[in-house]
């Protein structure tokens, strides 16, 4: 589904839900996740339907990610580093964080 178009770029390791993933130099979190073949960032918190990310440039709010313990972030803007903590939200968005 998802291709990078150069693996040019230096890998970064990074943590997904407890387990370790590849990620690139350069890509954002929303990027990793689906070169990883991870299929969603979050569930819906009425239906627990899984959500992707769709714009890719910070609009739809779809790729919401909990980032080193931060709730709410949009992994579509933020770019990996390494030993980076991401969670997938379940559910509503975690106010005030």
């Amino acid at each position: 589904m998802f291709k990078r178009l150069a693996e040019s770029s230096p890998a970064v390791g990074i943590i997904v839900d407890g387990k370790p993933v590849s990620a690139r130099t350069g890509d954002t979190v929303a990027a990793a996740l689906l070169a990883a073949g991870i299929g969603h960032c979050r569930t819906t918190p009425v239906t627990g339907a899984p959500r992707a990310p769709f714009c890719l440039m910070g609009v739809c709010f779809d790729c919401l990610v909990t980032i080193d313990g931060v709730g709410s972030r949009q992994g579509c803007l933020i770019p990996v580093r390494e030993g980076m903590k991401v969670e997938t939200q379940l559910g509503r968005r975690e106010a005030g964080r």
